[in-house]
């Protein structure tokens, strides 16, 4: 019986299951929403409980059938939760990445410089986006939680510990080096959780999981079907995987939920001035980790959202094309989606969104097109950022998720950027890459170079801006972000 590989994809909106070919074709799919829970403002949240569910029901749905050799996990990063070892009860719900309740906490760390340590030892900027300061939100404001960890019986984890752990029947508790690198408390150097780290959140080291390679062959365990579970990457890091992406230099950009541009760096972290992250892009079984630099955009396919279910203006995000594509540009309008402040390059949590430019001549139709524009203008903000803490111009950019169905949007980011931008025929790459990780573990493929012979373009889109067109949109774009800054208070 022909073997595939599967995929577990639990994103931000949904979770997904794919079975994938060994020339990384889709063999078959299944996807299911979940509910984004906004208990106040700033306030995201997600029930652990409904995504396990959904989890079973899409894996049930998409692997009947087929022969699973092995198994992948990818997930929406930093989005924590916290739960009861004995029993699999959560402590409330999960608290998800974009959530900004911890600002107090996050503003508290540069009051002594201990942001310093936390930047240069886990490579990350302090931030309200980060696991740490999450989790120490649960400890200490959900009843149970701080004495249930003292003791032992509390466990952490960003949501592919979460499904995991569902996924052997509790009997691992682990993760891999790209999501414990998203925390605020692993050395980026060591690949451990780092003890002084911990203390400064107030974390017992005994409710972490444990860390292990991105790809690896002694594998996760097995699901209860007896599937082994040979891989596990955060969301960004598995679609850099899945661009093939494995040379120093090479860059994908993104399109979810946010945006999030991430250029390989090889096996050295190089720390960024100008505003990015230090990550750990992969690590395969036994080899030295391939780090990243990475530009994290907080809301992009997000406002489209926003337009559908808050202003309904749309029905559908498709829709966001053709009523962006019914005006030639945005009349004047600039939108700055800052709902949870803005990330890089700027990391201002002070920030909050903004439609600036409007007058009566302006329609819907011209708000569409703005927000089709932020999503462009934020990436053209991480590249400037990326070259300059590279010294590498941009020579192409790969991009991949569910907002590249968006012709007009794809358009505007080669025009915006200057660059030609270049579609995979398989764009939800995330959960490819988390199938070419299992797979490289499991022997069903032989190594990366053959995995990039399963890359195809499907679509190219040239610039066709002038140089004066490109200056002054950006001009005008970084005169609305400043509009959007200092909106709030945050108070130590």
């Amino acid at each position: 019986m022909t073997e595939y590989i599967g995929a577990v994809d639990q994103g931000t909106t949904s979770t997904r299951a794919m079975v994938f070919d060994h020339d990384g074709g889709v063999v078959a799919r299944h996807q299911i929403e979940h509910r984004q829970i906004l208990p106040r403002a700033g306030w995201v949240e997600h029930d652990p409980a409904e995504i396990w569910r959904h989890t079973q029901e899409a894996m049930r749905e998409a692997f009947q059938g087929y022969q699973i050799r092995a198994l992948g996990v990818t997930n929406q990063r930093e989005t924590t939760v916290v739960w009861d070892r004995r029993t699999g009860q959560t402590f409330g719900n999960a608290i998800v990445w974009q959530d900004t309740r911890t600002d107090r906490i996050v503003d508290a760390l540069d009051h002594d410089r201990r942001g310093e340590i936390v930047s240069h030892r886990s490579g990350l900027l302090p931030a309200t986006y980060f696991s740490g300061a999450k989790l120490q939100w649960i400890l200490d404001n959900v009843d149970g939680a701080r004495d249930a960890a003292e003791r032992g019986d509390a466990l952490f984890g960003t949501m592919d510990t979460w499904v995991l752990w569902n996924l052997t029947g509790g009997r691992v508790h682990a993760t891999d080096v790209t999501n414990a690198s998203r925390t605020m408390l692993m050395d980026l150097d060591t690949l451990d959780w780092d003890d002084e780290l911990l203390g400064f959140f107030g974390v017992p080291r005994a409710m972490l999981p444990r860390i292990r390679p991105s790809s690896d062959p002694e594998g996760y365990g097995t699901t209860g079907d007896g599937v082994p579970i040979t891989a596990v990457l955060g969301d960004q890091q598995a679609a850099t995987v899945g661009q093939v992406c494995f040379a120093p230099g090479e860059a994908k950009n993104t399109y979810g939920t946010g945006n999030f541009l991430l250029l390989n760096t090889g096996t050295e972290p190089v720390r960024s001035k100008h505003g990015l992250l230090t990550t750990v892009a992969y690590q395969l079984a036994d080899e030295p980790p391939v780090y990243a630099l990475e530009g994290s955009i907080a809301v992009t396919g997000a406002a489209i959202q926003w337009l559908r279910d808050q202003l309904r203006i749309i029905d559908t995000a498709a829709q966001s094309e053709e009523l962006a594509a019914s005006v030639p540009d945005s009349g004047g309008v600039a939108f700055v989606p800052a709902f949870s402040g803005l990330f890089a390059p700027y990391w201002r949590a002070d920030a909050r969104g903004a439609v600036v430019g409007l007058s009566r001549f302006n329609t819907g139709a011209h708000l569409a097109r703005a927000a089709l524009e932020a999503i462009c203008y934020q990436s053209r903000d991480v590249v400037e950022a990326m070259e300059q803490d590279s010294g590498v111009a941009l020579g192409v950019l790969k991009v991949d998720g569910g907002v590249t169905a968006n012709d007009l949007c794809m358009q505007l980011q080669a025009d915006i950027l200057g660059v030609p931008v270049s579609r995979p025929e398989v764009a939800e790459t995330t959960a490819l890459g988390a199938a070419y990780a299992a797979g490289l573990a499991a022997g069903y493929w032989g190594d990366t170079d053959e995995l990039r012979g399963n890359w195809h373009e499907s679509r190219r889109w040239q610039p066709g801006w002038t140089a004066a067109q490109r200056r002054d949109g950006y001009h005008q774009w970084r005169k609305a972000v400043e509009r959007t800054l200092d909106w709030i208070e945050i108070e130590a």
